[in-house]
């Protein structure tokens, strides 16, 4: 009987008010008038308060003290528009559910963007939350780049929705398509600001048999082999590794094809500037057998300074290939026939060296057996 005249006079009440009736479903905006540590009370522009309980205020057992202050305006979810007590029962964690899952599909519809806290590490990926809402994200999908799971275990991670079915409770999310788009855009900008000539700081990202690759900021360029260093390098590996800092000129630029070549050897030591005018006609050099070829051997007489020995200018014996008195890497000793500064190139000669070897060691024989004191037995120190 208690009850019955209590609900009267909340019709009475309500019907002195002339507003609009709610009932259990409606989400209305609230305004918090009171906090404590077990519930929150909310005025909803309505003949009586709302009520929410700490159980309705979040998805976790937190103080609604750490959630919430007074004049804070939120979403609630009408429960009960009567509680028995003379307040409406509210549920904030209802009306984000319904929110929610509106503002996912709204961002799933229009590509948007949102936030997610990933909680935990899963079979094939990891499960973050959008408040309430379990979504799931695929390892392929956590980056472009590799991570290991258990890193962004707690963290929060921007990302897209790319499959929803809330009937099957499907949500799925990708970080990597954002991160797809960002790298795109950097690399189109990057492409259009390089220049051929300048020297840029990057980092070594692989490594090939014909050479390294190397990430000079959004975008991938190569130093072959032969650009690593001025002299010869028979594998990447003997110069740089991969996660090296380094400074490189850029050579070729190829936008159409995005293909850019790089140089890590420094312009300013290459060898011909640096000992081209040393070079004379006639002079004698110990040097490196490097290649050979069918018309002639190369050798090394300086650090990156090369010669041909045209095959006639090896022996004077009747040869078929210079490999039948040479060998890669072998020491010999070798006299300048001609110098071209201009095109970088020398003339050598194996044989013309060898004669003045022998003069030299027939001078010698010719002198074996007197002293330096018989020499000079004649001058005269003053």
């Amino acid at each position: 009987m208690e009850n019955e005249t209590i609900n009267d006079s909340m019709e009475g009440l309500l019907a002195d008010y002339d507003v609009k009736r709610i009932k259990q479903g409606d989400i209305l905006k609230g305004k918090v008038i009171d906090v404590n540590d077990k519930e929150v009370s909310v005025n909803i522009n309505y003949a009586f308060d709302g009520l929410i309980t700490k159980e309705e205020l979040t998805y976790d057992d937190t103080n609604p003290l750490d959630v919430v202050k007074k004049d804070d305006e939120l979403d609630v979810y009408v429960i009960s528009p009567n509680d028995g007590e003379g307040y409406v029962l509210l549920s904030r964690v209802r009306a984000l559910e319904v929110t929610e899952k509106e503002n996912i599909k709204s961002a799933f519809e229009n590509e948007e963007i949102i936030s997610v806290k990933v909680k935990e590490v899963v079979k094939g990926g990891v499960v973050a939350y959008y408040g309430g809402i379990r979504v799931f994200i695929p390892g392929s999908q956590i980056s472009r780049e590799r991570v290991e799971l258990e890193t962004v275990v707690g963290k929060v991670l921007e990302v897209k929705i790319i499959e929803l079915d809330f009937r099957n409770r499907k949500v799925v999310a990708s970080r990597r398509v954002i991160e797809e788009k960002e790298y795109e855009k950097n690399k189109k900008e990057a492409w259009a600001k390089v220049k051929s000539g300048e020297k840029r700081s990057g980092v070594v990202t692989r490594i090939a048999k014909f050479g390294a690759f190397v990430d000079i900021g959004g975008i991938e360029g190569l130093i072959h082999l032969n650009d690593l260093s001025w002299e010869r390098v028979h594998k990447a590996e003997d110069v740089v590794n991969v996660g090296d800092k380094v400074e490189v000129f850029v050579g070729e630029v190829d936008r159409d094809r995005e293909r850019l070549a790089l140089v890590l050897k420094d312009v300013e030591k290459e060898p011909w500037k640096v000992h081209g005018d040393s070079i004379k006609d006639g002079e004698i050099f110990d040097g490196t057998v490097t290649r050979l070829a069918s018309f002639g051997a190369f050798v090394e007489v300086l650090p990156g300074v090369e010669g041909l020995v045209h095959i006639s200018e090896i022996t004077d014996e009747n040869i078929t290939k210079p490999a039948d008195v040479l060998k890669t890497g072998q020491k010999v000793k070798v006299k300048v026939l001609n110098v071209d500064r201009e095109n970088k190139k020398l003339s050598l000669s194996i044989k013309d060296a060898d004669e003045k070897s022998k003069e030299y060691l027939q001078y010698n024989d010719q002198e074996e057996g007197i002293s330096l004191g018989e020499l000079f037995k004649d001058f005269k120190f003053e």
